[in-house]
C-alpha cells in the first residue's frame, strides 16, 4: 500500500510541534521535519532550535518514524513566498512522489487524523499516475486568534486549507491550482495566538509578510475577552474576511477539541461539502 507521508516545516515556532506531531504520529508512515541548515527563515531572519527539542523527538519517536531533513531553504534572491514554495516542493520530493504527501504547519493540530487518512484511502487510484492526474485534498481550519486571561478568542468562520496532494506542483504556499477534493475534517490553527513578541516575529518572517494590512497588529493587541463582541474585521490581509470572534473558556488544546466538535457553527454540513466538491469536479471536467 502507498505510504502516508507527513511533512512539517520547522522554524521559529518549532515548539508547537509538541502539540502537532502527537495528533498524526500513529497513522503516519513517515514524518519529515524540514529544517534550514543555517537556521534561516524565508525572510533571512535567524532562529534557534534548542537541543531539548531534538531530545523530545527521540523520546516520542518510539516507532522510528521521524526523519530530520536539513537543507538550504533560504535564498536571498527570492521572495518569502518563493522560498516557501521552493521548500515545500523540496520536502514533498524528499517524501516521495507516488505516496500521499501531507504538509501540515507546526501550528495546525488535527482533530481526527485517522479519519482523514481513511478519506485519503478512497482516492488511492490517483497515486498510480500522479503527474497526469494531480489533485489536492482539503480540510478546514478553526483559527485560534488570541489567548486571554482565562481562555482563548477564535475566529467564528472556518477557512479551507489544502493539506495533501499526490503531486507537488505548488504555486502559492500549499496551493497547486489543481482539482480539490474537500473532506469534513477540521484542524485547530494556532496561527495568531502567540505572545506579542512571537507574533511580531512571525508577521515579519512568514510567506504573507508583504500582504499584511497596517491596522491588524494594533487591533490584535487591543481585543480581549471583554470587548471582542464590540469589534469587527480581524483578518490580517483583508480585515472583513474574519468578521467576528468567539470565545472558548479554556487554554487546553484537548478541551478546545471538545468545544469545536460540539459547535454547530464550526460543523461542516453534508450539503455544503457535496456542492463544494461538485463545483470542483465540474470546474475541471473539461480541463
Amino acid at each position: 500500500m502507498k505510504k502516508i507521508q507527513v511533512g512539517f516545516l520547522v522554524s521559529y515556532d518549532y515548539d508547537l510541534l509538541k502539540n502537532a506531531i502527537p495528533q498524526v504520529y500513529k497513522e503516519s508512515d513517515t514524518i519529515f521535519l524540514a529544517i534550514d541548515k543555517d537556521r534561516k527563515t524565508w525572510n533571512g531572519g535567524s532562529f534557534v532550535i534548542e537541543d531539548d527539542f531534538f531530545q523530545w523527538i527521540k523520546e516520542i519517536d518510539t516507532d522510528h518514524k521521524i526523519v530530520i531533513y536539513e537543507d538550504n531553504f533560504y535564498r536571498p534572491e527570492l521572495t518569502t513566498m518563493d522560498c516557501e514554495v521552493r521548500e515545500r516542493t523540496m520536502l514533498s520530493e524528499k517524501m516521495g512522489i507516488g505516496n500521499w504527501l501531507i504538509q501540515i504547519d507546526a501550528d495546525e493540530y488535527f482533530l481526527d487524523f485517522a479519519g482523514f487518512v481513511k478519506d485519503l484511502r478512497k482516492y488511492d487510484s490517483y497515486l498510480e499516475n500522479p503527474e497526469k492526474n494531480p489533485i489536492q485534498i482539503g480540510c478546514f481550519l478553526t483559527h485560534l486568534y488570541k489567548y486571554t486571561d482565562e481562555g482563548i478568542l477564535y475566529v467564528e468562520n472556518l477557512t479551507r486549507v489544502l493539506l495533501a496532494t499526490n503531486y507537488p506542483n505548488y504555486k502559492v504556499g500549499r496551493k497547486s491550482k489543481e482539482r480539490v477534493i474537500y473532506t469534513d475534517k477540521v484542524l485547530l490553527h494556532e496561527c495568531l495566538s502567540r505572545t506579542e513578541e512571537q507574533l511580531a516575529f512571525k508577521l515579519e518572517n512568514w510567506g504573507h509578510n508583504v500582504q499584511i494590512n497596517t491596522t491588524f497588529f494594533d487591533k490584535w493587541k487591543s481585543v480581549n475577552q471583554d470587548n471582542y463582541k464590540e469589534m469587527r474585521d480581524f483578518y490580517y490581509i483583508e480585515p472583513e474576511t474574519w468578521k467576528t470572534l468567539g470565545y472558548l473558556p479554556t487554554k487546553n488544546i484537548g478541551e478546545m477539541k471538545n468545544f469545536v466538535h460540539s459547535s454547530k457553527a464550526l460543523a461542516i454540513s453534508k450539503p455544503f461539502l457535496f456542492f463544494k466538491n461538485f463545483g470542483q469536479w465540474f470546474k475541471f471536467l473539461f480541463k
